[in-house]
């Protein structure tokens, strides 16, 4: 492709078509000549960039290039000058007068003005993403503290209906197989009410054979998985309401065999409850296959809300073993302060941290984006869940 053919395949108004060049020389030749300076860069020929030296080498280095070449490969060329001026601005934001600096980008200007522009706009977008990923892994990694925010439900008392505030997920335990590869459900909770039936998160579809929900009744932990379910006395009886503690419950899936396989339940890294139970009916029925958090999507409505504050929900289809509880739990309350970080971990298919801090959508910091909304069937009464700067 000749250059004359690269301007017209891009667009570039202001060239004339005139027979392909045969010759490097020639193409150069024709570059130069066809520079527009009213095409945007009067003030580069102003701040005589031809006269700084760096460019000139830059500038001779390409003429050279351009020389070799029986004709200019657009698939090369650009993709060299894009690459070459990105690694020269690094993670350091421009505007578009200190971009043009970078002697690649004139070039790319020469080539095509909307090219060029496109280019300086990605490259910035990129750098604000890397910086912000920078960012992130400095506040995880423990520059400054980083989990601030919680989210609350109820208002002063148990929540004793079925309209009290919660978050919609878009979270399908089906959709991750989790009742055959088995799973893991870690999350921080700090009870202000311990009574009645209430739920920390969770759905049961279509019926009692397709539950998936992890909470307590009255003084009992409440778990149910397919068809099976766990009132554990004396161990919810412990809690005291204002402090927080971490969950985690684990099974390890029916593995193709249809068997019964455990299911363990840990309490602040005290393993509470244990059993063999089969998951063999999931559920897609009726609208309740999604889970809620604040308390349970049964069959598509909200049920069993509970006044606590919630944090660090992680979701993994595998069954992880009793030392990554150890460790998870280790790196939260019990010394640090500050929950592990669970980004990284095999298997993480849902994560909600709760650190918007406001709105009323919650990221999934997994891979798949289900994230939450923050709604209420009565609002008027009982409000959206709210954030909270308490957190473990």
């Amino acid at each position: 492709m000749s250059l004359e053919l690269l301007r017209e395949k891009f667009g570039h108004s202001s060239f004339t078509h005139e027979k392909k060049a045969d010759n490097g020389e020639k193409i150069h030749e024709k570059l130069n000549h066809e520079f527009n300076p009213s095409s945007g860069i009067e003030d580069l020929n102003k701040s005589k960039w031809m006269e700084n030296k760096i460019a000139l080498t830059t500038k001779k280095m390409y003429e050279d290039k351009i020389k070799t070449m029986s004709y200019v490969d657009s698939s090369k060329l650009i993709p060299l000058l894009i690459s070459v001026s990105r690694k020269k601005q690094g993670n350091e934001k421009l505007n578009w007068g200190n971009w043009l600096k970078i002697p690649e980008n004139i070039y790319l200007l020469q080539i095509n003005q909307n090219i060029a522009k496109k280019v300086f706009e990605d490259t910035n977008v990129l750098i604000d993403k890397a910086i912000y990923n920078i960012n992130r892994r400095r506040t995880y990694a423990g520059d400054e503290p980083f989990n601030n925010h919680s989210l609350t439900f109820g208002v002063g008392a148990a929540i004793t209906t079925d309209d009290g505030p919660y978050v919609h997920t878009n979270f399908n335990p089906d959709t991750y197989d989790l009742a055959d590869k088995g799973f893991t459900v870690s999350y921080w909770v700090k009870p202000d009410v311990i009574s009645a039936t209430s739920y920390a998160l969770g759905r049961r579809a279509g019926s009692s054979n397709e539950r998936f929900f992890f909470g307590i009744h009255n003084t009992r932990i409440n778990i149910g998985i397919g068809a099976n379910r766990v009132n554990l006395a004396s161990v919810v009886h412990d809690m005291e309401v204002g402090k927080w503690y971490h969950w985690v419950v684990t099974f390890e899936g029916q593995q193709g065999d249809g068997h019964a396989h455990p299911a363990k339940a840990y309490i602040n890294d005290e393993e509470v409850f244990t059993a063999n139970w089969r998951w063999t009916q999931t559920g897609n029925t009726g609208g309740g296959e999604n889970i809620y958090f604040g308390g349970r999507n049964n069959n598509g409505n909200f049920v069993k809300g509970w006044n606590f504050t919630l944090d660090e929900v992680a979701i993994f289809d595998e069954e992880k073993s009793s030392n990554w509880v150890t460790d998870t739990y280790n790196g939260g309350l019990h010394t640090s302060g500050t929950p592990t970080d669970l980004q990284n971990d095999s298997g993480l298919v849902g994560y909600w941290r709760f650190e918007e801090g406001t709105g009323t959508n919650v990221e999934d910091l997994s891979v798949n984006n289900n994230y939450g909304t923050l709604t209420s069937d009565d609002v008027d009464t009982y409000g959206l869940p709210g954030w909270s700067s308490d957190t473990p």
